[in-house]
């Protein structure tokens, strides 16, 4: 944008200072600002056939009075008047509230054309605004602009504002797309679409409009990712590791499963990576069960052939403990040494262990984040694996990434986030992503059952017990909540112990038991002495138990898809058929459509498409650290084909040397240059 644009909203003619006051609460402070203010929706005021109007949708009709008005008052100062419409076939009801005025106005016969509330009960309209005549006479648009505002200022206000910014202004507003894009995409201009949003002709001049500020808000978001990873790539020194490929060939053969295609795709990918002199920062996405552990132990035997260590790090106590029985025995053979430090390790093993690293001997540790204290230090770190990284603060991924000289990272997810979310949320990552199962797994059967069925679940529980199999039994909460009326673990443990009578064992596992007791229990567990777990969320991550062949989730309507998608993984991890039975009575649309979404797919990624769908970016994060960036008018969700086009046209644009050079790109370079990225600076 140009300077013009750039100056006050005072300069406006028609804009004092209460104005620029009112304006500055809803953070316009340019004129340029105040042109970008777009609405956040559009009434529709087509004229509608009533047959075709859902109850309670906001229509436009025309008719004809059929009766007088008649004015009725009730309590202090309110009324209700009402009037007959024919509205084509349909005699209606047009009532007014508050609106007393209005019967001076109106005539038997009179041609009206009324906006408002159609309750198709009554066969009654609650009028919003009126006009008499046709809709071709009267100066309502088809689509009328709704704008979000706050304190004093009105939606009207907001409008006439805008109008007197664009026809005072409008004729400085200058391209800011490249001439090649416009044309290719067949976008309008910034000035046609601007216009377009505000003041729309038709449903395709608003598509139009929209589709050219889409566009433009993505690529000037993806070029900043874009540089910042350029810049990253070239500023930061990396560990170049020249790994030995036939070693690692070896290795691979020595492993009891042969490997999917995707996931030699992604360890072929992780190995180009780590053999650059530029340092990895790659995110590596597989649903539960996919093989992602075993990819994460070639690439970290491939730094130790190169003489680096390698260090994974696990939410976990119990996830650590078994990524290091599993390692050690896929390692015995190759003289490797892996070893695993948590909260729990004793004080002599620990201060082994430490000088172990400090020296060299130890060639891979796992562990929780007893892995980024103070006194771990490495001899050679060269590839640090962060697992479930979500589960870890921003702050202490980089704690464990400075451990030693520019290491190179991989996060790993068994979190299915939608690729739209990941290339934008972690764009300055690059994304791998394992969309293929290993041969010979058993799909695990979903079924959505209302709690009266209870007992039919139960009588299915005992019959897979019967068989010699284990079953997870997962509850919401631990503890009565006002809030929430949901089921309590305990009481729910209670209540099988008494159904089974001791023939089998049932145990509970809660986030309010320690460390030890977790352990304890888990142990058990996975050792066939208990059962039955009733557990709360705590086994979401982090166990692997291939004899547990069920699982029931209580209150299954208050756990998003992606998290029972998460747990339902827990089971399903042997070679017997495993079942997930959902325990739900959803009151809602949404809640109803998410349990019969469960039981048709297990495919995370297009659970987590649908559940992105229905929930919205915001909360499939958790709004405080999603990081996800605020468009005006561009939707992630809804937009994501535009996302993945900016993305792509991003990078090409910030890896061509024209881009850096050429006049027709001033502005975006100047995006970028504002943005901070080529400073160094991170941004938000």
């Amino acid at each position: 944008m140009n300077n013009v644009l750039n100056q006050p909203v005072s300069v406006i003619r028609g804009i004092g200072p209460e104005s620029e006051q009112l304006l500055a609460e809803l953070k316009i402070f340019t004129i340029h600002d105040l042109l970008m203010y777009f609405p956040y929706r559009y009434n529709d005021n087509r004229i509608r056939n009533l047959a075709e109007v859902e109850h309670e949708e906001r229509v436009t009709v025309e008719g004809i009075v059929i009766s007088e008005p008649l004015l009725t008052y009730y309590g202090r100062k309110k009324s209700r008047l009402m009037i007959r419409v024919m509205v084509g076939e349909y005699a209606i009801t047009a009532t007014f509230f508050n609106q007393a005025y209005v019967k001076s106005k109106i005539n038997i016969n009179d041609q009206i054309t009324i906006t408002g509330k159609w309750n198709r009960h009554r066969q009654q309209i609650t009028v919003h605004s009126y006009t008499l005549g046709s809709l071709e006479n009267s100066k309502i648009t088809d689509f009328e602009p709704v704008y979000s505002v706050k304190g004093d200022l009105t939606v009207k206000g907001i409008k006439r504002f805008i109008l007197l910014a664009y026809n005072q202004f409008s004729q400085y507003i200058h391209e800011t797309l490249p001439r090649d894009y416009i044309k290719r995409y067949r976008l309008y201009s910034l000035k046609e679409a601007i216009r377009a949003l505000h003041y729309p002709q038709n449903t395709n001049d608003l598509k139009q409009g929209r589709r050219r500020i889409v566009y433009e808000e993505f690529l000037l978001f993806q070029l900043k990712m874009q540089a910042l990873r350029k810049f990253e790539r070239e500023h930061q020194k990396g560990t170049t590791i020249d790994y030995d490929n036939n070693l690692l060939k070896k290795f691979i053969a020595s492993l009891p499963y042969p490997l999917t295609n995707a996931q030699k795709r992604v360890i072929a990918e992780i190995l180009k990576d780590i053999k650059s002199p530029y340092r990895m920062n790659r995110l590596l996405q597989g649903d539960v069960g996919s093989g992602k552990t075993v990819v994460a132990a070639i690439c970290l035997y491939a730094a130790v052939t190169a003489g680096y260590q390698g260090a994974l790090m696990v939410p976990t106590e119990i996830l650590a403990e078994q990524h290091a029985e599993s390692f050690q025995a896929m390692f015995e053979s190759f003289n490797i040494n892996v070893q695993l430090l948590t909260g729990s390790t004793k004080k002599k093993e620990r201060q082994e262990i430490l000088a172990g690293l400090l020296d060299g001997t130890i060639s891979i540790i796992i562990g929780t984040h007893a892995l980024i204290q103070e006194d771990v230090n490495f001899k050679n770190l060269g590839l640090v694996i962060t697992d479930e990284q979500h589960r870890f603060g921003v702050e202490q991924r980089r704690v464990l990434r400075e451990k030693g000289e520019y290491p190179n990272t991989l996060f790993m997810t068994a979190t299915p986030i939608p690729r739209t979310l990941a290339i934008t949320v972690f764009g300055e990552m690059d994304v791998s992503i394992i969309d293929e199962m290993p041969k010979g797994r058993k799909p695990i059967l979903t079924h959505w059952a209302k709690p009266k069925m209870l007992d039919r679940v139960l009588a299915m529980m005992e019959k897979e017990l019967n068989l010699g199999r284990q079953a997870y039994v997962i509850c919401p909460l631990i503890e009565e909540s006002d809030k929430l009326d949901v089921q309590n673990a305990i009481d729910v443990y209670a209540q099988l112990v008494h159904y089974f009578q001791g023939r089998f064992q049932v145990g509970l596992m809660h986030g309010r038991l320690n460390g030890e007791e977790k352990e304890l229990v888990m142990r058990q567990f996975s050792e066939n002495k208990i059962r039955i777990l009733v557990a709360t969320t705590v086994v979401e991550v982090g166990v692997n138990v291939p004899n547990a062949t069920m699982m029931v989730i209580y209150d299954a309507e208050r756990f998003g898809l992606a998290q029972l998608h998460q747990l339902r993984g827990r089971v399903g991890r042997g070679d017997q058929q495993s079942y997930c039975i959902l325990l739900a009575d959803p009151k809602s649309e949404v809640g109803k459509e998410r349990m019969k979404i469960m039981t048709e797919t297990t495919d995370g990624f297009k659970l987590s498409e649908r559940d992105l769908e229905l929930r919205g970016p915001g909360d499939f994060f958790g709004k405080k650290q999603s990081g996800l960036p605020e468009f005006k008018v561009a939707d992630m969700v809804h937009d994501f084909r535009a996302l993945e086009t900016a993305r792509q046209d991003a990078t090409y644009l910030i890896e061509s040397s024209s881009f850096w050079k050429e006049q027709e790109f001033a502005f975006l370079r100047k995006y970028i240059q504002e943005s901070g990225v080529m400073n160094g600076e991170k941004l938000d």
